[in-house]
């Protein structure tokens, strides 16, 4: 992989991050279009560092609401709003963390099997989307615990390659009542969990294994990560204020579009 590559795919990841139509997807399909031939131990070492990039976006935007937290949960000893926030996020991560630990080869195995499985999972994202902008439930006023576990079970879910996390936990928030502002901050804090244990498990899994650090060079790795969180922070602003107005359909019509040439182009 040279630094245009790392480029190219660490500018992708940032912004696919965020927008609801799949990072995963979207990097498979780029390696595809881009004919690269990585080793698995170079696309862990350059996953790892575009993931690393993302958290930091969403720790960039998100700040003020992360210290906000940060200070509600560790400076008060009296159960408080913060406290309560803290333990929803940390029930809806629950799911994705049963998924790491006991079902991580199959997850990876089907990562391995080809465009077709990315161009259903974009069909199945834009069908949740769609669904999400014409249902009218009644709005909540917060999230509620049994709301926070079902949409960490739609982040489990979007471990496929193709079906993305921000477009599943925003569309299963949204179906199940709560409001825009509310869900999309949500779901963007309840993702640093995941990255941030899945991230900490690669990085031992290359220390135990040296010869993963080898392969990919310092400057496209350098590369990815920056083009990752520059992206990463425009897309996390930008899909805030996009939820929040509520035009997922946009978003639906490309899955839908991507999905079909992704299926048509794996025949």
């Amino acid at each position: 992989m040279n630094w245009l590559e790392a480029l190219l795919l660490g500018a992708l990841q940032g912004l696919t991050e965020f927008l609801p139509v799949s990072s995963s997807g979207h990097l498979t399909i780029g390696q595809e279009l881009l004919n690269l031939n990585t080793s698995a131990a170079d696309n862990l070492l350059f996953t790892v560092t575009v993931h690393a990039a993302t958290v930091l976006s969403t720790i960039v935007v998100l700040w003020k609401e992360i210290e906000h937290l940060f200070k509600g949960t560790f400076f008060t000893l009296q159960w408080n709003e913060e406290k309560t926030y803290v333990a929803k996020i940390l029930l809806s991560c629950i799911p994705v963390m049963i998924v790491g630990l006991f079902f991580k080869d199959q997850v990876e195995a089907v990562f391995g099997s080809g465009l077709l499985i990315v161009g259903c999972c974009l069909l199945l994202t834009a069908t949740l989307l769609t669904f999400a902008y014409y249902s009218k439930p009644r709005k909540k006023e917060s999230i509620s615990y049994r709301d926070a576990f079902i949409i960490g079970l739609g982040q489990a879910l979007a471990v496929l390659p193709g079906l993305s996390r921000s477009g599943t936990t925003i569309a299963t928030g949204l179906i199940l009542g709560n409001k825009k502002e509310s869900i999309a901050q949500f779901s963007f804090l309840m993702v640093l969990i995941p990255i941030l244990g899945e991230t900490f498990l690669n990085v031992i899994d290359m220390i135990q294994e040296p010869a993963l650090l080898s392969g990919i060079g310092a400057m496209p790795l350098l590369v990815g990560f920056l083009a990752a969180f520059i992206s990463g922070c425009v897309a996390c602003k930008f899909m805030i204020d996009i939820v929040k107005k509520g035009k997922l359909i946009y978003f639906a019509i490309y899955c839908a579009i991507a999905g079909v040439v992704t299926i048509i182009f794996s025949l």
